[in-house]
């Protein structure tokens, strides 16, 4: 066995490994990456990067069906599944150099492709290496989470990392599981020409604020996606391009593809985290606020350590981490400013609280604003007036806001910013956006909040009238 002494030893090459090695060698540590798998992780390879290629194919096909409403006469668009595909892989391909081994042999890293094991406290070995480190990172993703059904290890199915791959176009999909992905790949792949059908055990889109949620839903439905709520898959059946569904009430629906998109669950096994002392369950590593695990020479990052499932939470893992492992500064994670995103049109996004959350923490304290893009000029002018915005205020301060129309995704990061910088909504509404722009929904939002202390206030009328009579 080789033996390899260095500073911080990596476990992943996902988004939260790759920041953490990149940040931490290019100021001065050593350290070694361990990858098994292919460089980029789920993120690159069958997530982020794929999914938003194929959804981006997919608008592209459906605003040639579309242009009615701007006297451009709607064409049904020719889809090559094939070549959708080729560009899907063009993608990863021009992006995967940022994420190779060799940039990040180049940077100074020491890269293994192997799998990791801990042999002990301080030791893990890989690939016939021996490697003794300060600190190592637990940064191994998550992989999907496919649940027990009777006939799934018969019955072919799709997750995830199989479905970029499928080259002809499924005639009816059939997706399990009605979160984020879920509705996101039905709406690509109906707009690509498939017929689709989710099936959401418990509520479609059930975390996100119900007000917002069914609008994506309306639009969605309105494309001709069927939903199936609230009923439980009990068995698979079927070969390759026919397959059936039955579900809780004895309901079989026949289609000739499945995609399981039911969750994740975190890749731990034949790591022998036992040996370092490191506690785990089912949901990841324990770890406290700072990332550290039970061995507080290990951290985790990710979705390793057992939380939020986001490639940007990875990314602010590894911020978390590097400091501590690099400089020694203590560091703290917090939630309460996260964004999240779904990624269908229209677009869905949330920072903070929902106004359900928020009620219940805040109670008569709350104070609720909505503004509509219906208001808004340039979602008007393309077309894109279907939208509403929520922010969630607690003593002149935003606690919470959802948003779904188009690019909400952009859209939350302005609250994202004010929530985790505890700006008051005075800011948002002092802020000058450019017109027309889709920006302006918030600083109506912002505005909305100000209105009733400003128009319906006997004592400010009051007080202009007085002004009006007395300042020549």
């Amino acid at each position: 066995m080789n033996r390899i002494e260095t500073d911080i030893c990596v476990i992943g090459a996902g988004s939260g490994g790759l920041s953490v090695a990149a940040g931490a060698v290019q100021m001065g540590a050593r350290v070694v990456l361990i990858e098994a798998s292919e460089m980029g992780g789920d993120c690159l390879n069958s997530g982020c990067v794929p999914s938003k290629t194929l959804i981006a194919a997919a608008k592209a096909a459906e605003a040639q069906r579309s242009g009615g409403q701007f006297g451009i006469a709607p064409v049904a668009p020719q889809v090559d599944f094939a070549a959708v595909k080729d560009h899907v892989a063009a993608v990863i391909a021009q992006i995967a150099p940022v994420d190779s081994q060799e940039r990040f042999e180049r940077l100074g890293c020491t890269v293994i492709r192997a799998f990791a094991r801990f042999t002990g406290p301080r030791e893990v070995e890989a690939g016939g290496h021996i490697i003794r480190a300060r600190r190592f990172v637990i940064a191994t993703g998550s992989r999907p989470f496919v649940p027990p059904i009777s006939g799934a290890e018969t019955t072919p199915y799709l997750t995830n990392e199989t479905i970029f791959a499928l080259r002809d176009r499924p005639g009816h999909l059939i997706v399990i599981g009605g979160g984020p992905i879920g509705m996101e790949m039905a709406q690509a792949h109906r707009r690509l020409g498939c017929d689709v059908t989710v099936i959401e055990g418990a509520k479609v889109l059930g975390r996100e604020d119900p007000d917002l949620a069914s609008v994506v839903i309306d639009a969605l439905r309105g494309e001709g996606i069927r939903f199936v709520e609230g009923q439980p898959v009990v068995r698979l059946a079927g070969t390759d391009g026919a397959v059936e569904v039955t579900l809780g009430d004895g309901t079989q629906i026949k289609g000739t593809h499945i995609l399981m998109a039911v969750g994740r669950k975190v890749v731990l096994d034949r790591m022998n985290l036992e040996a370092a002392g490191v506690a785990y369950t089912q949901k990841g590593v324990t770890v406290d606020a700072r990332l550290r695990s039970t061995n507080r020479r290990v951290f985790a990052v990710g979705d390793a350590a057992g939380g939020l499932q986001f490639t940007h939470v990875a990314g602010y893992h590894a911020g978390i981490v590097i400091r501590q492992a690099a400089f020694g500064i203590p560091a703290q994670t917090s939630s309460h400013a996260i964004p999240r995103a779904t990624f269908t049109d229209p677009e869905l996004a949330q920072v903070g609280l929902t106004e359900a959350e928020a009620r219940a923490a805040h109670g008569k304290a709350l104070t609720v604003i909505t503004a509509d893009f219906h208001h808004n000029d340039r979602a008007i002018a393309e077309g894109k007036a279907k939208g509403l915005i929520k922010v969630m205020v607690v003593k002149g301060r935003p606690v919470g806001a959802s948003i779904v129309g188009p690019q909400a995704g952009e859209l939350i990061g302005l609250w994202a910013l004010a929530i985790s910088s505890r700006l008051k909504m005075s800011a948002v509404a002092g802020m000058i956006a450019p017109y027309p722009t889709l920006g302006e929904v918030s600083k109506r939002a912002a505005g909305a909040y100000f209105s009733p202390k400003l128009f319906d206030n006997p004592l400010v009328k009051r007080i202009v009238r007085l002004v009006q009579r007395v300042i020549p």
